[in-house]
Parts: C-alpha cells; sequence; structure tokens
C-alpha cells in the first residue's frame, strides 16, 4: 500500500469516527428537538407560507424517532461495522433530504447540518477498516 492511501484511509477513519460523534449528537439534539416541538409546537415560528410546509408537532415526532434511529447508528459506527457504515451514509442522506425540506423553519441551521452530512457521508464511503 502506498504512503498516499495511508494517510487517506487515516484521514477517513478520523474524518469516520468524527462522523461516528457527529451522528450520536445530532441524534441526540434530534430527539430533544422532537420532545420540543411536540410539548410546545408553537416555539418553532416559519414566516412564509412554503409548498413544502408541515405541522411542527408531525415534525417533532419525526425528528424524535430519527434522532434516537441515528444515535443507535452511531454508536454502531464506532465499530466499523460494513451494516453501521452503510446505514450512516442512507441515514446521512435521508438526513439531507429532510434538512431540505426544514429549510424554512431555520435555514442556516439545515445548510450547516446538510454540509456535515455530506462530509460524513464521504469519510464513511472512503474509510476501509480493513487497510488501516
Amino acid at each position: 500500500m502506498s504512503d498516499e492511501s495511508l494517510v487517506k484511509q487515516g484521514v477517513a477513519k478520523g474524518t469516520s469516527m468524527g462522523g461516528a460523534v457527529l451522528l450520536v449528537t445530532v441524534g441526540l439534539l434530534e430527539f430533544f428537538q422532537g420532545i420540543s416541538a411536540i410539548a410546545k409546537d408553537d416555539v418553532i415560528v416559519v414566516g412564509i407560507e412554503y409548498t413544502y410546509k408541515f405541522d411542527v408537532t408531525a415534525w417533532g415526532w419525526f425528528h424524535l424517532v430519527f434522532g434516537v434511529i441515528v444515535a443507535a447508528v452511531g454508536v454502531a459506527l464506532f465499530t466499523g461495522a460494513t451494516w453501521a457504515r452503510v446505514g450512516a451514509m442512507v441515514l446521512c442522506a435521508v438526513s439531507i433530504f429532510v434538512n431540505f425540506l426544514w429549510l424554512p423553519y431555520y435555514p442556516l441551521w439545515a445548510i450547516t447540518i446538510i454540509a456535515l452530512n455530506a462530509v460524513v457521508i464521504w469519510a464513511v464511503a472512503t474509510w476501509n477498516p480493513d487497510e488501516a
């Protein structure tokens, strides 16, 4: 294996472990965001009428369940298991789509999460635990 490949794998492994930490953190934040939206859904305000506007309580339930799943896959990603890597990529792709729909509610936060999900997808797809 070349030195360039070793460096690439080291960066990918480090970023994947960082992605695992991010997935666990995002999962917990999504969970608490869901609780907040369910308990008091008048906290989140949308200024403009968008085509894809949803009920905030429904978003809350989605974020609650999605948060638990994301955190669980984030914990499993620490092992480097293939199913956890595939699951992380699928969840990040779903999260990119969901955060696109979340743009009317919190645009800056949604764009930030979309960018972080793209980094996690790259890292998990590039990392080969057998070579590292």
